[in-house]
């Protein structure tokens, strides 16, 4: 389980992406990138890490579920997830 910090700082990352989104895609298509330059680091969407939604693990992530592999894989076996059965032949 990742630190409540670490999980913290994502999320502020989140919110600063989307707060300067349009003003990014403004920036860019005028090609003004000196006032790109001025805007936060974390306010690009390149620094954002995907992080499991229960946990905060940040590797072994399954995008279509947006979990971590060992969450899913819990979930799944607990019959939590529609539609996921476990594999047997």
């Amino acid at each position: 389980m990742a630190k409540e910090s670490i999980k913290a700082r994502e999320r502020k990352r989140q919110k600063l992406v989307a707060r300067y989104a349009e003003k990014r895609a403004a920036l860019k298509a005028a090609g003004d990138y000196e006032a790109l330059d001025k805007l936060p680091r974390n306010a690009s969407p390149v620094r954002l890490h995907n992080r499991c939604k229960l946990t905060g693990r940040p590797k072994g992530y399954m995008r279509k579920f947006g979990i971590s592999r060992v969450a899913f894989r819990k979930m799944a076996s607990a019959g939590l997830i529609p539609g996921v059965t476990k594999s047997s032949w």
